[in-house]
């Protein structure tokens, strides 16, 4: 998982790996992963699909990137982490890995006294507690499912009148 700040006066956008995951191996990196979390910069070309659609948004990593600057702005950051998360744990393909990673998701999301603790019901949090033992691919899809609804409501409608959003509008309509 890569986090990363989009420049809102520049066209590009630097990602790097949150805290908590620097210095982890995580063998589902794959070498453009390794490439971003060295400092890959990557343009912001598809902005103007953005205002489409919280999917299209999410479909573009510099979208991703520059909505996560409007959640960490709002202080709710945590949103799209869990989100972007569940998303990379979903491609797992082994049980050791699965195992792994669904344990860092619940510590670091889920568990009551998560540093990114998300928003979820005590009923989703309930299961996923009684079920972290034996995790399987859909173990946080009650929970992704619903901090998806909870952006597209919410945050998603105040990024589009943000000025982070506007300033990369402007940027690429003027470029």
């Amino acid at each position: 998982m890569l986090i990363s700040m989009c420049s809102i006066h520049g066209s590009e956008c630097v990602q790097t790996p949150p805290e908590s995951y620097r210095g982890r191996h995580r063998s589902g990196l794959d070498a453009a992963d390794a490439d971003r979390r060295d400092g890959y910069k990557e343009p912001v070309d598809d902005v103007d699909s953005w205002g489409e659609s919280i999917e299209k948004l999410l479909d573009s990593r510099s979208g991703q990137l520059a909505f996560q600057e409007f959640l960490k702005s709002e202080y709710s950051e945590e949103n799209i982490l869990f989100w972007l998360a569940c998303e990379e744990y979903k491609k797992i393909t082994s049980a050791p890995e699965m195992i792994s990673m669904a344990n860092q998701i619940y510590t670091e999301f889920v568990q009551t006294d998560a540093p990114r603790q998300v928003n979820i019901d005590s009923g989703t949090r309930s299961n996923i507690t009684n079920n972290i033992s034996e995790p399987n691919l859909n173990s946080f899809d009650a929970a992704q499912k619903h901090i998806f609804s909870l952006m597209s409501r919410d945050c998603y409608p105040r990024f589009l009148k943000s000025d982070i959003y506007r300033a990369i509008l402007q940027k690429h309509d003027n470029s």
